[in-house]
């Protein structure tokens, strides 16, 4: 019974995790389009720590424990589909870093990126998650 309610719960909270990380850089795209200080900009800094705090650092914590507890259980860890899904995990990590640093950007209105620029790294998230499927899915080695 471990094995489902773990692959279960690795599932929700990624796909929890995954919602924020393709929500809020669309968040970045229309705050960068509003002046600072703006009441509009202010709506933005909160709608986009509420996400970061509520949502998207939960399901990343929780997505890492129960996929960390899942290869340890199946033991996927030896094998080379979960190396690479692994690295692209870790990318996604950093990417979530780099939100979190740009929303600090944002709430001090110190924001020195386009609206152009988050609509290319909002497509980050929707790559990682393709290659991780597949991954999953096919265990190509």
């Amino acid at each position: 019974m471990l094995y489902p309610t773990l692959k279960s719960l690795h599932i929700i909270s990624m796909v929890a995790w995954m919602a924020g990380m393709f929500y809020l850089p669309r968040l970045f795209v229309y705050h960068a389009d509003a002046p600072r200080g703006s009441p509009q900009s202010e709506t933005f800094k909160v709608m986009e720590r509420r996400l970061l705090k509520a949502i998207i650092n939960p399901a990343m914590a929780a997505t890492w424990i129960f996929g960390l507890w899942l290869a340890w259980e199946t033991e996927a860890y030896r094998q080379g589909w979960f190396h690479a899904k692994f690295a692209i995990v870790l990318l996604l990590s950093g990417l979530h870093g780099i939100f979190v640093r740009r929303l600090r950007e944002f709430a001090e209105d110190r924001n020195g990126h386009s609206a152009r620029y988050y609509r290319v790294i909002n497509e980050v998230p929707t790559a990682c998650l393709v290659a991780i499927v597949v991954l999953v899915v096919f265990k190509p080695f």
